[in-house]
C-alpha cells in the first residue's frame, strides 16, 4: 500500500466521523422537531431520585470494571504496579477516552504518560492498548450476537438502513468473536510481529477472560442508561441491554467523539412512536452526564491532586538533596585531609 493511499484511508476515517455526526445530529432533530428545550428538562427532573442514585451506582461499579482492562493488559506483558496505579490509570483513560473518542490516541496518551513514569515501556503500553481494545470488542460483540435473537426485529422494521445495518453488525461481530478463539485455541503458542513489536497470541482461557469482563462492562454500562430510562418506558432488560450494545457498537464505528447523536438515534428510532421521545431523550442526556461527565470530573480531579502530590514530593527530594550534598561534599573533603 502507498503513503498516498495510506493518507487517504486516514483522511476517510477522520472525516467520516464529522459526516456520521452531521447525520446524527440531523436525525436528532428531525425526531425530537416537536418538542421544546423545557420538555426535555423536565423530563430530566421528572428521573427519581432513587434511580439516579441507583445509576450513580451502576456507574462506579462500571469503571471499577474498566479499570480491570489494565489489570489484564498489565498481566499480559508481565508489568507489575501497585493496584491503585492501574485502577488510576485504567478510569482516567476510560473517563477521557469515553467523552474524546479516538481511545488509542485520547486514552492512550494518557496511559503512556503515567505508565511510563511507573516504569513500563512503551511498547508494553502499545500492547496494553491493543489487548484492552480486543477486551471491549469482544464483550460488545458477545452481547450484539445474543442480543440479535433476542431484540424484536420489528422495532426497526420502519428503517431500511438501521435493518441492514444491525444485520451487517450481527456478521462482523460473530465473525470477530469465532476468529478471535479459533486463534486463541489453535495459535496461542505463536507471536505476530506488527512492525517493531511482537504481539503473543492469547491463551483461550485469557479470550475467555476477555469476552466475560467486556460483557460486565457493557452490562454495567448499560444499567446506568435503564435505571434513567425505566420511569418513562417498561422495556424488558434483556431486551434494552440488546439495543444498549447495538447503539453503543454503532456510536463506536462511527467514529463520533463519544458516540454523540449516534448513540442517541438508534434508540430513539427503535422505540416506539407512542413513546414520549423527549422523556427518553431527557433519560439519554442524564445517562451522558452519570457515565461520561462525572466520572471525567472525579477522575480528572483525582488526577490533579496525584499529580499536585507528586510535584510537592519531587520538590521535598530536591530540597533535601541540595541540603545533604554540601554535607557530602565536606565529609570526603574532611576524609580526604585526615588521610593527607
Amino acid at each position: 500500500m502507498s503513503v498516498k493511499t495510506k493518507r487517504l484511508i486516514k483522511k476517510f476515517i477522520s472525516y467520516s466521523g464529522i459526516f456520521f455526526f452531521i447525520l446524527a445530529a440531523g436525525m436528532l432533530w428531525w425526531q425530537l422537531r416537536n418538542y421544546s428545550l423545557s420538555d426535555i428538562a423536565h423530563a430530566i427532573l421528572d428521573i427519581p431520585f432513587v434511580n439516579l442514585a441507583m445509576a450513580c451506582v451502576a456507574c462506579m461499579l462500571g469503571y471499577l470494571a474498566l479499570s480491570l482492562y489494565d489489570f489484564l493488559a498489565l498481566n499480559y506483558v508481565g508489568g507489575h504496579v501497585s493496584w491503585w496505579k492501574w485502577m488510576l490509570a485504567g478510569m482516567l483513560g476510560f473517563a477521557i477516552s469515553n467523552n474524546a473518542g479516538h481511545a488509542v490516541v485520547s486514552g492512550g496518551a494518557i496511559r503512556y504518560r503515567l505508565y511510563t513514569r511507573w516504569r513500563i515501556r512503551g511498547g508494553d503500553i502499545l500492547k496494553m492498548l491493543t489487548i484492552s481494545g480486543f477486551t471491549y470488542f469482544l464483550g460488545a460483540s458477545a452481547i450484539v450476537v445474543i442480543s440479535y435473537f433476542l431484540v424484536p426485529h420489528e422495532l426497526f422494521q420502519n428503517s431500511i438502513g438501521a435493518s441492514v445495518g444491525i444485520n451487517a453488525l450481527f456478521i462482523f461481530c460473530l465473525t470477530t468473536l469465532l476468529v478471535y478463539f479459533a486463534t486463541s485455541i489453535f495459535f496461542h503458542k505463536k507471536s505476530i510481529k506488527i512492525g517493531q513489536i511482537k504481539f503473543q497470541i492469547p491463551s483461550a482461557k485469557m479470550a475467555f477472560t476477555q469476552t466475560i469482563l467486556g460483557i460486565t462492562d457493557s452490562v454495567l454500562a448499560g444499567l446506568v442508561l435503564y435505571f434513567c430510562l425505566i420511569p418513562f418506558v417498561k422495556i424488558p432488560f434483556v431486551v434494552f441491554i440488546g439495543l444498549f450494545a447495538i447503539a453503543q457498537s454503532t456510536g463506536v464505528f462511527s467514529q463520533v467523539p463519544g458516540g454523540i447523536g449516534v448513540f442517541e438515534t438508534v434508540f430513539l428510532v427503535a422505540l416506539p412512536d407512542s413513546v414520549d421521545k423527549a422523556s427518553i431523550f431527557g433519560a439519554l442526556l442524564a445517562y451522558r452526564i452519570i457515565y461520561y461527565v462525572l466520572p471525567l470530573i472525579g477522575m480528572g480531579s483525582l488526577f490533579f491532586i496525584y499529580e499536585r502530590w507528586l510535584r510537592s514530593r519531587m520538590k521535598r527530594w530536591l530540597a533535601e538533596a541540595k541540603e545533604k550534598i554540601p554535607a557530602k561534599i565536606n565529609q570526603i573533603k574532611s576524609g580526604i585531609k585526615i588521610r593527607k
